[in-house]
């Protein structure tokens, strides 16, 4: 299936993700979705990559949600196989095993939302906006909103949200906790991959079994979760980046890790 809707383009050490179908505010249709399940499947091969931004092609939407035009004429069956494709997808999205960064130009509705919801974080542009209004439509949210919101944000806010379908300004998603930082749009590229350079000077083991720890752990109970976190802090002792990190700190020089 050659790619139409998805461009991928590799400056490495990092690769940028662009849903591209401007015509439809970049809205995700069945094709839309499965070319971003190979392009996520794809990158999680590319050995050395230490870092992913996710954004939408133009200046007015990141992804404006789901193509409601497909959906239209779905029967049950039909949206339940689309509902299974779309959470797959943020679920494959979610597992890489390196930081994902979601840069929202503009709209991130419904589908939209979601999809940035399964990104390891969320920076936006001035003009971003945010919502799940599903409701508006006599639905609901199907590619993981109602659980992945509810995590994040906790059970009255995601809830507010959901049940009012209400969209929101970029300052209001910093300010509930859904987006970490607001940036003008001319900037949001490069404030992403300024915290993709910035962790890449890091370990890059240590980042990933970070990644690993945190979100095994994240819904379980606290004894549960510190189990895992010692169990990833201490496999991390038979690393070279262990050893040439802890080596680089006392011989006073940046330390050059391999990622072993």
């Amino acid at each position: 299936m050659a790619e139409m809707n998805v461009r991928v383009e590799v400056d490495w050490p990092f690769a940028t993700v662009t849903v591209d179908r401007p015509k439809s505010l970049n809205a995700l249709d069945t094709r839309t979705l499965q070319e971003l399940e190979k392009a996520a499947a794809n990158l999680s091969q590319h050995e050395g990559l230490r870092g992913v931004i996710l954004t939408g092609a133009g200046e007015k939407a990141f992804v404006a949600g789901a193509d409601i035009a497909e959906m239209n004429g779905m029967d049950t069956d039909r949206a339940r196989h689309f509902g299974a494709l779309g959470q797959r997808l943020m679920d494959v999205i979610a597992a890489l095993p390196l930081p994902v960064v979601a840069a929202v130009n503009g709209f991130a509705l419904g589908g939209g939302c979601e999809l940035a919801l399964a990104c390891d974080f969320i920076y936006a542009s001035e003009n971003a906006r945010f919502g799940l209004p599903e409701v508006s439509l006599g639905i609901l949210p199907g590619f993981g909103g109602t659980q992945r919101l509810t995590r994040l944000l906790g059970r009255a806010r995601a809830k507010e949200l959901i049940f009012t379908g209400d969209v929101i300004d970029a300052a209001k998603a910093k300010e509930i906790g859904l987006v970490l930082d607001v940036v003008p749009l001319s900037s949001l590229l490069g404030h992403a991959r300024a915290a993709l350079e910035r962790i890449a000077k890091k370990g890059p083991l240590a980042v990933r079994r970070g990644k690993e720890a945190i979100d095994r752990g994240a819904d379980l109970e606290l004894a549960d979760g510190l189990t895992i976190e010692r169990q990833v802090f201490s496999d991390l002792f038979d690393s070279a980046d262990r050893r040439e990190g802890m080596k680089a700190f006392l011989e006073k020089r940046p330390p050059v890790f391999t990622g072993r």
